[in-house]
């Protein structure tokens, strides 16, 4: 790719847009399932107990389990939550900015 087109790509006010929007995004995403990680590192490390009581009175299963569970589900769901956006609003821009930049 010649220096010309890839100075007039980032110089678009719509790829300058879309640069900001993914990196905030993929930055929020991350500091969500940081603070879910390490709130569980935190619990175990504090409050052990707490993970440790079972579930129900006499059964076997800990709190600790679908407390894991849902943390591994978490990461799908924010994974997913990526995908769509990217597929969706970084897609059209990413698009939009090629058509300009053809024209």
């Amino acid at each position: 790719m010649k220096q010309t087109t890839v100075d007039a790509i980032k110089d678009h006010p719509r790829y300058q847009e879309l640069v900001c929007s993914r990196k905030c995004f993929a930055w929020n995403l991350t500091v969500i399932m940081l603070a879910i990680y390490y709130g569980f590192i935190l619990v175990i490390a504090f409050a052990p107990k707490l993970l440790g009581t079972p579930i129900s009175p006499g059964a076997v299963t800990t709190v600790g389990i679908p407390v894991g569970i849902i943390i591994i589900l978490s990461a799908f769901i924010l994974t997913g939550i990526y995908v769509s956006k990217a597929n969706g609003k970084f897609d059209e821009l990413t698009k939009a900015i090629r058509e300009d930049l053809q024209a």
